[in-house]
């Protein structure tokens, strides 16, 4: 199978490719990082109640963010499925942000004073942030095999058993991956906080 495009994409170093096209641009490792990352992305806006117009516009649009702001990406904090499905995420919560405005700003007969603030408080703003950073520094003490299979079912939330067919190991070899990843999670994240 060494060789051929259709072998599994876990051979390939994403961090690598995103490294590529934030130091060069380079054309090739982006079409890599498309094919691979933009039905994906899709699914995830799909499976988040998007329409699938919305989700391919957002598919695309993660991707072009990728494109532009690679440079950003630091493969020692995040991986890179996480970096992507973070961008993913903020551009579909925009967009979500974007829909309330606008229908918002069809209630004209409604008095603005009556309208409820729904912004996340600072305060609350503040805790995810730092369990955003505990969550990335109990990620990095995992295995790389541990991280992979925690990315692939938490943040492209893929089904145990694609997760299997992806790595090309046993189903049972990824369901005691991910009961190791996170009993060893919740152990460093009791300590962490």
């Amino acid at each position: 199978m060494s060789g051929d495009k259709s072998a599994p994409s876990v051979s390939r170093d994403w961090a690598k490719l995103i490294g590529a096209v934030a130091a060069r641009k380079d054309k090739a490792a982006f079409s890599e990082l498309f094919e691979h990352f933009a039905p994906r992305v899709k699914a995830f806006m799909r499976r988040s109640g998007m329409s699938d117009g919305v989700a391919e516009e957002l598919a695309q649009e993660t991707l072009i963010t990728v494109w532009r702001k690679a440079a950003l990406f630091d493969p020692v904090s995040t991986g890179p499925s996480a970096w992507i499905f973070t961008v993913a995420r903020n551009l579909r919560i925009d967009a979500l942000r974007h829909e309330r405005r606008s229908a918002s700003n069809d209630t004209s007969d409604i008095d603005s004073e009556f309208l409820l603030d729904e912004s996340p408080r600072a305060d609350a703003i503040v805790a995810t942030a730092q369990a955003d950073s505990r969550v990335r520094a109990a990620l990095a003490e995992l295995t790389e095999e541990q991280r992979r299979v925690v990315e692939l079912s938490f943040y492209q939330e893929m089904a145990h058993a694609q997760i299997a067919d992806e790595l090309e190991i046993p189903l049972g070899t990824v369901k005691s991956r991910l009961r190791l990843a996170m009993n060893k999670l919740r152990g460093l994240l009791d300590n962490l906080s």
